[in-house]
């Protein structure tokens, strides 16, 4: 039987995938910040459940990479009142830090290759696009194409962590 927290977990992956993609194609200001805060919190319940998971599961470098996520996660959230422009500092930590618990929670071969790949390749992307606002680029948060092209590669990943969720214990 499957546990109640793997369920919440993956329901609060597929909001944030749900949400946080839906945000990107908004127009309004509100909205998009209405958007991206039920996406944030999906995430961080999912990634805050995972964290205690896999520490619980003795695998403390995949627990410590949903917890520096789900620390990203939490900056991301913090700047969304502010709208996009006053955002950017709170977003270039935040996935920073979404960078390296991506690459942390893939370095062990606990999810399938592909899950690990999709990753991998968000965490690059998301790393540049860091890079980029650090040395002046004038990147917003859908910015086109980074990082937005690293939104697709996160997204992948949470269905492929949602699946191994909801197949587990059946």
């Amino acid at each position: 039987m499957r546990s109640t927290s793997d369920t919440i977990a993956a329901i609060g992956l597929a909001i944030g995938a749900a949400f946080g993609l839906a945000g990107t194609f908004v127009a309004s200001d509100a909205l998009r910040e209405t958007v991206w805060t039920i996406d944030g919190v999906g995430i961080v319940v999912a990634a805050a459940l995972l964290t205690m998971k896999y520490q619980r599961l003795g695998n403390d470098l995949v627990a410590a990479g949903f917890l520096t996520f789900l620390a990203g996660e939490s900056l991301l959230l913090a700047g969304n009142a502010a709208g996009l422009q006053a955002s950017v500092p709170s977003y270039a930590g935040g996935i920073a830090l979404w960078a390296a618990g991506l690459v942390m929670v893939s370095a062990q071969a606990n999810f399938a290759l592909w899950m690990r790949l999709t990753a991998f390749a968000a965490a690059v992307l998301f790393a540049v696009s860091v890079l980029m606002i650090l040395w002046g680029a004038p990147l917003l948060p859908t910015s086109a194409p980074l990082p937005a092209l690293g939104y697709p590669f996160l997204v992948l990943t949470f269905i492929g962590w949602i699946w191994t969720l909801l197949k587990a214990e059946r």
